[in-house]
């Protein structure tokens, strides 16, 4: 966002950072659908100090959880006073295995190959949460662990362990949680759109209050593009994730001035006009292309401009 006094004080930049040379960061944290691609909710804080993390985020945004609703996360969730208060709420999770915990296949509950049940205790209290919170946490936790092997060209991991509160192996095998986790891409796809697609990546209001309403006209603007997107495919019996989200925006764009230039009465017409929308839109489908080999690697190169050293007002 605009590097003012006022967006400073209240997002101020990293503190390694020199002043004057960097702009004020808002961290986000959304909640997105995995059916449609729509967002469930967002939580804003500072970029950095205590207790401005995604964890304590996803605290804030509890109430997004519906009871039997499964939460598809990163290993940054895979977090044990997280899952604990999670399950608490009826709300399973699978999430890749944390890099800092240690697994053992030859101990636990056996289910399978590569596939057990191990317990969890009670980690001493991190620094987010209080004393009385922590002390109404159960002792331990159930977890299911499965470590899936993979072999597709391209992938940068070769050995997946997902950690999930879904112990059933005859309903969730193994292989079906893979795909799920699988699926958690497209989360970032979503985010794409969101701050690359829709311009959110730099805000441009030059106080607080300014640039959490541009922040939120994104969501809404975001929110029922997808709306159009999720009608569109139900018309046309197509997945909504299969239609294509740029496309949506330039058809839309294409078609505002005709829907503006029909009075209010013409309602038949609008509605007319409104369908053919939906059907321009279903046209632009994404190509289906599993497996896809996809290097992290970039064609074009960056332009050759040095960063600021000193601040601009001091430059000679």
């Amino acid at each position: 966002m605009p590097d003012t006094l006022e967006n400073q004080q209240a997002y101020p930049q990293p503190p390694q950072q020199r002043p004057g040379l960097r702009v004020p960061l808002m961290r986000i944290a959304v909640v997105f659908s995995l059916a449609c691609g729509a967002v469930l909710d967002v939580g804003t804080c500072r970029y950095a100090g205590k207790g401005q993390s995604e964890l304590g985020l996803l605290r804030q945004m509890w109430s997004v959880f519906q009871p039997r609703s499964i939460m598809l996360a990163d290993r940054l969730i895979c977090a044990w006073t997280e899952l604990v208060m999670l399950k608490q709420r009826n709300v399973d999770c699978v999430c890749r295995f944390t890099s800092h915990r240690k697994t053992d296949f030859r101990r636990g509950q056996r289910l399978g190959n590569d596939d057990h049940i191990v317990t969890w205790n009670k980690p001493m209290k991190p620094r987010t949460i209080d004393r009385k919170t922590y002390d109404t946490l159960p002792d331990s936790l159930t977890i299911r662990e499965c470590r899936i092997q993979l072999s597709q060209p391209g992938f940068r991991v070769r050995v997946l362990v997902i950690a999930t509160t879904l112990l059933d192996h005859i309903a969730y095998p193994p292989s079906e949680l893979a795909e799920l986790y699988r699926a958690r891409w497209n989360a970032e796809l979503a985010l794409k759109s969101l701050k690359q697609t829709m311009q959110m990546d730099v805000l441009r209001c030059k106080t607080p209050e300014l640039v959490r309403k541009e922040l939120w006209t994104h969501i809404l603007a975001y929110n029922l593009i997808r709306t159009i997107l999720a009608q569109a495919a139900q018309k046309h019996q197509l997945e909504p994730r299969s239609l294509s989200f740029k496309g949506a925006i330039q058809t839309l764009e294409a078609f505002q001035p005709v829907i503006a230039l029909q009075g209010e009465q013409n309602t038949a017409h609008r509605l007319s006009l409104y369908h053919e929308l939906l059907d321009a839109i279903a046209v632009h489908c994404v190509a289906d292309r599993p497996d896809r080999y996809e290097p992290r690697l970039k064609k074009r190169h960056a332009k050759n401009f040095a960063y600021l050293r000193k601040p601009r007002a001091d430059q000679t």
